[in-house]
């Protein structure tokens, strides 16, 4: 498949261009003449000749077409170096960056205000990316096959093939035919999604969930939509970068947060993510799960952990799996993923705790690094529920949780979802399954008695949307060695956070404060001010409580004060006080006498 034209040619491949353009410009010619240049001018030998041209066709530089007087042979022609430049800066014209993307969506959210769900941002946005995506491939393909010989009618054939496009977009799907009855879009949108589902299976789970035609039942939504419509039109999105498209696509989550939060929808913020990530450290060929997957931050942190360190190509190498019970969050992930160009992500439907999707016989499956932030103090998972639960005998084997919260649930499965030998869990946790009794002490006694917890860390209050409450971070390991064995490392950063430069009750944590957090778990030394490293006899004393200001305090009192000598400063400045309190009585009692 041929590709847009490339800034710069390798030295020995532009010096063979120029001494080709220097003989034959615009005219064409085949591989004899090409081979009597390249021999006189580099010495080149006949069987160097296509390797060459090859070179400057992929670049861009060379088309190729069948000779008409003979089939077995092509004739080529140069494209200019004043063309090249041409197209280099109509690609970099059509290519969007952060900031207009941003800009695109901002109005796109100013449309929609808090009158309509912010989800159909993120369809037609995820849309635009297919159909526009699709055109780009569907443009090189055709050109491809042109080149090989085929004529249009049967290059634009081949060019539609699915072979060349990540889903197959029906005719009836295609943008331009979407937007063209801005009357009667909600049918067309309906009916188009409908064809796209029956086409592609794998977006069923995002298609069913929206529905164009209630959206638009009323006149404003209506007009709404063709506001959108007509804004996603504005730009082409197949030059975006992944990143960057990504990035809006967290923008529109991020930014509708504070609202959807109120009714109950949880976003995790980034930065707590990526905190959890390099804790946990995922690595090329690894396996990495998260239960509680909702839009999918999870697993896209850790593919762009390994990206930013390895590259994309050893990003590629990671394997992504995650479960949803709710179909509307999970088809935002799956949106997601795709948004982002990641492809080997598996995301699975259901309820983690009964059903769990990712099965290895009689067992749940076993990942290199699990994560998850699920929903805290779940209520409804008591021993009756879970005991109908798939596999609860081996998930479940540190006890059943109360009704009112499922949080050591969650652990429970999470660890028995690790791998054995080298498994790390690492989930985020409302702060009252640290310190609660009942039910919940015996599971966190028996896990802590196991030496499964590696560490806990204490969140600052105000970082999530919807709740002002401080989370704590877990940090599992199915086998822990060296020096943290029989050991828990706990770690205080509470006040260990700046404010939120977008809302303005919220907290966040900056990149300098992850890099403490990380720096104290991989190398904490015995004691610092904000972090200590406890015995496991320590918490069994204190009755398995994990509250954190238990053992790191960040206001502690000096335990050597001299109390005589601060109970001897008491009484002088108690009795200067008193001369005091004499003279003022005798100026208040004067000027209440002259008056």
């Amino acid at each position: 498949m041929s590709k847009q034209p490339e800034a710069n040619l390798p030295k020995w491949v532009r010096q063979r261009y120029d001494s080709l353009w220097t003989e034959f410009q615009d005219e064409s010619f085949d591989l004899d003449d090409a081979f009597s240049i390249l021999k006189k001018e580099h010495k080149d030998k006949r069987e160097n000749v296509p390797v060459v041209l090859s070179e400057i066709r992929k670049a861009g530089w060379l088309t190729a077409q069948l000779d008409p007087k003979d089939s077995r042979k092509r004739n080529y022609n140069l494209t200019s170096y004043e063309k090249i430049v041409g197209l280099l800066r109509d690609i970099e014209k059509d290519t969007l960056g952060r900031d207009e993307i941003e800009r695109i969506l901002k109005r796109a959210a100013d449309l929609i205000r808090t009158r309509v769900d912010y989800k159909f941002i993120l369809i037609l946005l995820f849309l635009k990316r297919v159909n526009d995506k699709w055109e780009l491939e569907y443009d090189n393909a055709y050109k491809e096959a042109i080149e090989d010989g085929l004529d249009d009618k049967d290059a634009k054939k081949e060019a539609s093939s699915s072979a060349y496009h990540d889903f197959d977009l029906p005719k009836e799907s295609h943008w331009e035919n979407l937007r063209k009855e801005v009357e009667v879009l909600p049918e067309i949108f309906s009916k188009a999604m409908k064809a796209l589902s029956e086409k592609n299976p794998d977006l069923r789970d995002i298609f069913d969930n929206v529905d164009f035609l209630q959206f638009a039942s009323n006149r404003e939504n209506a007009e709404i939509l063709k506001q959108l419509v007509e804004l996603f039109s504005e730009k082409r999105l197949h030059n975006v970068s992944p990143d960057i498209l990504g990035d809006a696509y967290e923008w529109i989550l991020r930014y509708f947060s504070p609202e959807k939060a109120k009714e109950g929808e949880v976003y995790t913020p980034r930065e707590v993510i990526k905190l959890l990530v390099e804790l946990l450290d995922p690595k090329p060929k690894e396996k990495v799960y998260d239960p509680a997957s909702a839009s999918g931050g999870m697993l896209i942190v850790s593919y762009r952990h390994v990206k930013e360190l390895k590259g994309k190509k050893d990003a590629d190498k990671l394997f992504l799996y995650g479960q949803e019970a709710n179909p509307h969050t999970l088809a935002l992930g799956r949106m997601n993923m795709y948004i982002h160009d990641i492809t080997n992500a598996q995301l699975a439907p259901g309820d983690t705790l009964l059903r769990p999707k990712f099965k290895e016989g009689e067992n749940v499956k076993r990942f290199d690094a699990v994560l998850a932030n699920p929903p805290w103090n779940q209520d409804g998972y008591d021993e009756e529920i879970l005991k109908k639960g798939e596999f609860w005998q081996k998930r479940f084997g540190y006890g059943f949780t109360p009704g009112q919260s499922a949080d050591w649930a969650w652990i429970q499965h999470m660890l028995a979802s690790a791998d054995e030998k080298k498994g790390r869990v690492g989930i985020v946790i409302d702060t009252g399954c640290l310190t609660r009794t009942g039910k919940e002490e015996s599971i966190r006694k028996k896990i802590v008695d196991d030496d499964l917890l590696d560490c806990v860390i204490l969140l600052p209050e105000k970082l999530f949307y919807n709740t002002p409450s401080a989370g704590a971070i877990l940090i599992l390991k199915t086998k822990k060695s060296g020096k943290r064995k029989d050991q828990v490392l706990f770690i205080n950063v509470s006040e260990k956070f700046e404010k939120h430069s977008e809302v303005r009750k919220l907290n966040r944590l900056e990149d300098e404060n992850i890099e403490d957090i990380v720096n104290a778990y991989q190398k904490p030394e015995e004691n610092n001010g904000f972090y200590r490293i406890v015995d496991l006899d320590e918490i069994k004393k204190k009755d398995y409580n994990l509250n954190v200001p238990r053992y790191v305090s960040l206001h502690q009192e000096n335990a050597n004060v001299d109390i005589k000598k601060v109970w001897t400063e008491i009484q002088q400045l108690d009795e200067k006080r008193t001369v005091t309190d004499k003279k003022l009585s005798k100026i208040v009692g004067g000027n209440a006498h002259e008056n």
